[in-house]
């Protein structure tokens, strides 16, 4: 029997960091992997961020913070709420926190009760249900489609609804697939948040790299939401590890007491240069943009012509997530074979839930020329293993 706690065992691995892992000793050991995989911009991140965070260690400003945040931050995240989305929110309503991750743990945790169940997409980011069923909750998901965009079929929606039901999750531009909630899309679901008594929590983390329209937050729609956000994605700081939550009122002091349990409070030169990149980084933010559209407008008919299938071209994030079961139907075996056979790292749809198997997910945060050699390996791959697949 086991020492290790039933709730560590019940816990999935995130598959993609042990195709890293392998992608990282293939590298070790002189293979030259083309690295599709993780969501880890490829930009450096943005001059001004780095200096503020620079002037502000040299100024000694390395000590412990408020566990809600520093003041400037948050009056920063309010005054990009206002300019980004038309929203007016308080500081009050806000707690800084290290990465959007532990945002979603102080959501999760000033909000279930075990029992509790969270309606969320069927693919999608794998810690959503984790964090759940962490709390001794239930993820419910729900299928969704890639000839529908990957997004929810309210009527399916409704009838997931049950009187245990406690939140929706939402995550638009998505990972895996790239998808993106549109006006008539948000409006509806925070009308069905607000006629059944829900709550919507919004993972808000790839606002900034949406290429149609701009991207829409639920607080433009229904109070009844918590927004998650943070700095990795749009303004290439994954390593920084500084996210925010935008709570209701009701719940900010129970998360804010989770925040001073569990992690104090966010790096204190990391904040500041967080209120930097909100106030002065969106001419950033719209380059890499983009570029990644570019990328995008390459890879998405390149995988096609590959016999990939992409129902529906990403519109948001760095994410294709193509149907690859021309090649296979075990997503995590082929993820294996590419890697290990053609040096290309792709992440597995089934580490996004069962509606992701046999799908791939390429991330295109990579440069073009990367872009281009992976496609070429694949391409070689294909052709090599063409008997195989028809058969």
């Amino acid at each position: 029997m086991s020492d290790v706690s039933e709730r560590a065992q019940a816990m999935r691995p995130f598959v993609v960091m042990d195709v890293v892992a392998r992608a990282k000793e293939l590298e070790a050991q002189g293979r030259d992997v083309v690295r599709l995989e993780i969501g880890d911009p490829d930009f450096p991140t943005p001059r001004r961020i780095t200096e503020a965070a620079e002037k502000a260690m040299e100024s000694g400003e390395t000590g412990y913070t408020q566990s809600a945040g520093l003041p400037t931050l948050r009056e920063a995240i309010v005054e990009h709420m206002r300019c980004a989305y038309g929203v007016t929110v308080s500081a009050d309503d806000i707690v800084v926190t290290q990465g959007t991750s532990p945002a979603m743990l102080l959501t999760f945790g000033a909000l279930l009760d075990p029992g509790d169940e969270v309606i969320m997409a069927d693919p999608c980011y794998p810690a959503y249900p984790n964090y759940v069923r962490f709390l001794g909750s239930t993820p419910v998901p729900l299928t969704v489609r890639a000839e529908d965009g990957f997004r929810f079929r309210l009527d399916e929606l409704e009838a997931a609804i049950t009187p245990r039901t406690k939140a929706i999750v939402v995550n638009s531009p998505g990972n895996p697939t790239g998808a993106v909630l549109h006006d008539a899309d948000i409006r509806a679901l925070a009308e069905i948040a607000e006629r059944r008594g829900l709550w919507i929590v919004s993972d808000e983390i790839y606002h900034g790299l949406q290429f149609t329209d701009r991207s829409r937050s639920v607080l433009e729609y229904t109070d009844r939401a918590f927004v998650l956000n943070g700095f990795s994605k749009a303004y290439a700081m994954t390593g920084w590890r500084l996210g925010y939550l935008i709570a209701p009122r009701a719940f900010v002091r129970a998360a804010e007491v989770i925040q001073q349990n569990f992690f104090l409070c966010a790096n204190h030169f990391v904040q500041v240069a967080g209120a930097v990149a909100l106030l002065e980084g969106q001419g950033e933010v719209a380059r890499m943009r983009a570029i990644y559209e570019q990328r995008r407008s390459f890879l998405v008919p390149a995988l096609r012509s590959l016999g990939l299938r992409i129902d529906v071209e990403p519109q948001g994030a760095f994410y294709v997530f193509a149907d690859a079961r021309a090649w296979g139907s075990d997503s995590h075996a082929l993820a294996s074979r590419l890697l290990e056979e053609a040096g290309v790292a792709v992440a597995p749809g089934i580490d996004f839930g069962s509606g992701g198997e046999g799908f791939l997910r390429f991330s295109y945060a990579t440069s073009m020329e990367r872009l281009e050699e992976g496609v070429r390996r694949l391409s070689e791959w294909a052709l090599a293993h063409a008997d195989e697949h028809q058969g």
